[in-house]
């Protein structure tokens, strides 16, 4: 009896942190999440937020209309890029016009099982990952209810960003910037890597290199939106990549402890956007180039030699998924607001970014429940967005102290 309990307590200390069965717990994981969400589809009602928006603008851009400005819906006009279009044209029409909401959930519930199975996969690269961190993937209330209850655009995004993560892990740099570029087609939020995609390429490729991506990022963002740019380049552009858009307080689950004042203050505006500079400078001259004999000889390097790597030190799945997640965080940290569909933006990325931080086991647990709780607080309330900020700022802090 007692050999068969240790046989048992041992198979499952190897499941938990064997290496060459990380795969057969990612099932496990995977399947299991998969019936939950599919009983949350059954048993938890649907709520419409912008669902019917989407559709509404769908059905004006498929009758003609190709100005930007006139593409409005019962919440607002059409403020996302060209890629949101075409992923909501396709399922416009999948899902007859938008009223089929089982099936349209359960697209949405195929699409949370593939982030999930490459988050796996993403955290698989990052080789000194123990298997049971992906244990926490799926324990978010809030990100579930993002997916299949409320159907956000963010998702979609977070599919391609994180597909394109995955490719950069891998060595891929081409597709991966071809994901990245096709994400960024769907939400203006995947601008948030964009600087710690510039680190990895340029110390990957080298300066030639990373300009031929920026350029292809560029040439995407053209084709896609192509018929919106021949029409009204100006109405496009100031719409889907509003930089100075002002969000309605009422909605925000950050800085709600500073008052509305304050909050739609451009003052307040351009701190944030200086604070967030500040930090990307700070990782960059301290933490991303540390292993290449510091930013500077990495530059000297990139300028001297333009079609060859400005690193030294060759980028591990681990290093690529810690500064692009590490840029993404520094963004959500400085975001003038978050809405509650942005936890998308990184709620399968906080288990890797605890635990690369250098905190006592307790205090990493108790980062990732202050921030589900947090996300979870409807309406938000000055405790609650003041403790997502601390934890956002301590996991930064966590992170640049390793």
């Amino acid at each position: 009896m007692f050999l068969k309990v240790g046989n048992v307590l041992n198979l499952v200390h190897r499941i938990l942190t064997d290496p060459h069965l990380f795969w057969a717990l990612a099932t496990v994981i995977i399947v299991a999440d998969a019936i939950l969400t599919e009983v949350i589809i059954q048993v938890i009602p649907y709520t419409e937020i912008d669902w019917k928006t989407y559709m509404v603008h769908t059905s004006l851009y498929l009758e003609g209309e190709r100005d930007y400005s006139k593409i409005i819906g019962p919440t607002g006009p059409l403020v996302y890029p060209a890629g949101h279009v075409r992923i909501h044209e396709l399922l416009y029409k999948m899902t007859n016009f938008g009223q089929d909401l089982k099936v349209v959930q359960h697209v949405y519930g195929f699409l949370y099982i593939i982030t999930l199975c490459l988050s796996c996969a993403i955290y698989r690269q990052a080789s000194s990952v123990p298997n049971w961190l992906i244990i926490l993937l799926p324990l978010s209330k809030r990100l579930h209810s993002i997916f299949v209850l409320r159907l956000f655009n963010d998702c979609w995004a977070l599919a391609l960003v994180q597909a394109a993560i995955l490719m950069f892990q891998c060595g891929l740099d081409d597709t991966a910037v071809l994901l990245y570029s096709l994400a960024l087609s769907v939400k203006m939020s995947i601008l948030l890597y964009l600087p710690g995609l510039i680190v990895i390429v340029f110390k990957r490729r080298g300066l030639y290199s990373t300009l031929r991506y920026i350029l292809t990022i560029i040439a995407v963002q053209t084709l896609v939106a192509a018929s919106f740019l021949r029409h009204d380049p100006w109405a496009y552009l100031r719409l889907a990549f509003d930089l100075g858009r002002v969000f309605l307080f009422k909605w925000t689950v950050n800085w709600r402890f500073v008052g509305e004042e304050i909050f739609l203050s451009r003052h307040w505006s351009l701190g944030l956007l200086i604070g967030h500079l500040s930090l990307l400078v700070l990782f960059g001259l301290f933490k991303w180039c540390r292993a290449d004999g510091g930013v500077r000889r990495v530059i000297e390097r990139g300028l001297r030699r333009p079609f060859s790597p400005a690193g030294l030190a060759p980028l591990t799945g681990e290093d690529v998924a810690t500064i692009l997640f590490t840029s993404n965080l520094i963004g959500i940290l400085f975001a003038r607001s978050l809405h509650y569909q942005f936890y998308s933006w990184y709620a399968q990325q906080l288990p890797f970014l605890t635990w690369k931080s250098r905190f006592p086991w307790f205090i990493k647990l108790a980062l990732l429940i202050i921030i589900e709780y947090a996300w979870n607080t409807y309406p938000s309330t000055t405790i609650s967005s003041s403790m997502l900020l601390l934890a956002h700022v301590l996991l930064v802090a966590g992170i640049y102290s390793q």
